[in-house]
């Protein structure tokens, strides 16, 4: 039973981001044949940060009719958005239609936000949910939150999204001789269409809305939490001793006072600090290092870029398993993590603001140190997020509501910051994997 709970919580974490994952690594095949050309991508951003609306309404319901919002039904009604939404993204993808005098991909565009809707606001569902499990369960979720990343960047890269091979591009001159160009790089055509792609999405989250149903239906257990007795065995496996045997009629007198005892661990101040270095690390992870990840990447070159962006991936689940293994909630310790983390991704951040010529450009240590600056930025960071998710899991349901709202309000804010750098005043240049225009 326990290991099936395990999966079922997988699941459900693979379930909460894996649509908007989906897309965001399948658009170097939209691109071409939307209106919107490479603008795609900020339009994306912007139709995320908007579908915050979803998580701003679940708290502010949270808030001000507490105990009121069945988070069953509603979880339900979001996977089931999610499904019906990639179903129909992978036959109206391409539909346009006019918008005032411009030509927009209306479909396409609705579509993502409906997907960035149940995906935004199952950060203040799912989480909260995780409460009527045991607490070792909710590493589990975040193992399936980072496949969430996963799973779709290793599909694209069998579907052979964005692989470019560099090719001189020859031209005749009008004396007839041959005159050799730059090279070029080419995109190779996709092994399987984007609407298969899309399908599989669907499926991922058929799958998630399963597990959930499962996992929802499941006759409560020893594996359950409950107010009383789940409190009680949680501190009894936790602390191994110091809570004395009562009667059965005193296990919620016993919950209640578990619960003040766990909820009076962290002051005020620590519970502020622990917030904002959620929102700092979401920040970071989830907006403004993936905004600028082409820029420090594409100048070694396009395996460069692709074997960071793969093995960034897989650092997530990796570091959501370390965290289950080698659990460190001491506040001490994810605050050092945060600042080397943090640290690492101002390495990154620098090498970005170099293109299109970082540091050690024509040294291969270049390309390694930036593939290991992104394996290590998101797998510390990632590691902080866990932990910092198991300490206000102690906190109570209202705790980890308030989480994932501090994660949707991170990443909006990183996100609106790095929107104007990168379409607006154009701070960051993008190198050609196949020319290097440096000086030697």
């Amino acid at each position: 039973m326990a290991a099936i709970l395990h999966i079922l919580s997988c699941l459900l974490g693979l379930g909460s981001w894996v649509a908007i994952n989906g897309v965001w690594v399948e658009l170097p095949l939209l691109v071409p044949y939307t209106p919107e050309g490479w603008e795609l991508p900020s339009y994306l951003s912007l139709l995320i940060q908007f579908a915050n609306i979803g998580p701003l309404a679940v708290t502010l319901f949270h808030k001000f009719c507490p105990g009121r919002l069945r988070e069953g039904p509603l979880i339900f009604a979001i996977l089931a958005v999610g499904v019906v939404s990639c179903i129909l993204l992978a036959f109206l993808w391409q539909e346009t239609s006019w918008v005032g005098s411009s030509l927009r991909s209306t479909a396409l565009l609705c579509l993502i936000f409906f997907l960035s809707l149940v995906d935004c606001t199952s950060s203040v569902t799912f989480l909260p949910y995780m409460t009527r499990l045991r607490p070792d369960y909710l590493i589990s979720y975040f193992i399936g939150e980072g496949l969430s990343g996963l799973v779709p960047a290793l599909l694209a890269l069998v579907q052979g999204v964005g692989v470019a091979s560099c090719q001189s591009m020859n031209r005749t001159e009008p004396n007839g001789s041959l005159a050799i160009g730059n090279l070029t790089a080419v995109y190779q055509p996709a092994r399987f269409p984007a609407w298969g792609f899309f399908l599989f999405l669907a499926g991922m989250m058929g799958i998630c809305l399963t597990a959930f149903t499962i996992l929802h239906k499941m006759p409560k257990g020893p594996h359950h939490q409950e107010e009383g007795t789940g409190k009680r065995r949680e501190i009894e496996e936790s602390w191994g001793k110091g809570v004395e045997q009562k009667p059965m009629m005193d296990e919620d007198e016993a919950g209640k006072k578990v619960e003040k005892k766990e909820m009076a661990k962290y002051s005020i101040w620590e519970k502020v600090s622990i917030y904002l270095v959620l929102a700092w690390v979401n920040a970071l992870t989830n907006a403004v290092l993936p905004s600028v990840q082409t820029y420090s990447c594409i100048p070694y070159g396009g395996r460069i870029y692709h074997l960071a962006a793969t093995l960034a991936s897989i650092a997530n689940p990796v570091a959501c398993g370390i965290a289950m293994y080698l659990p460190n909630r001491r506040l001490l310790t994810v605050g050092s993590l945060t600042v080397i983390g943090s640290g690492i991704g101002a390495y990154i951040m620098g090498m970005a603001v170099l293109s299109p010529c970082p540091a050690l450009l024509q040294d291969n240590i270049g390309g390694t140190m930036i593939v290991v600056a992104w394996v290590l930025f998101v797998g510390v960071l990632s590691y902080v997020k866990v932990m910092i998710g198991v300490i206000l899991r102690g906190e109570g349901h209202s705790a980890l509501v308030w989480c994932g709202a501090v994660v949707q309000l991170g990443s909006m804010v990183g996100a609106l910051t790095m929107f104007p750098l990168v379409n607006v005043y154009v701070m960051f240049q993008t190198g050609d994997p196949c020319n290097q225009i440096c000086p030697q």
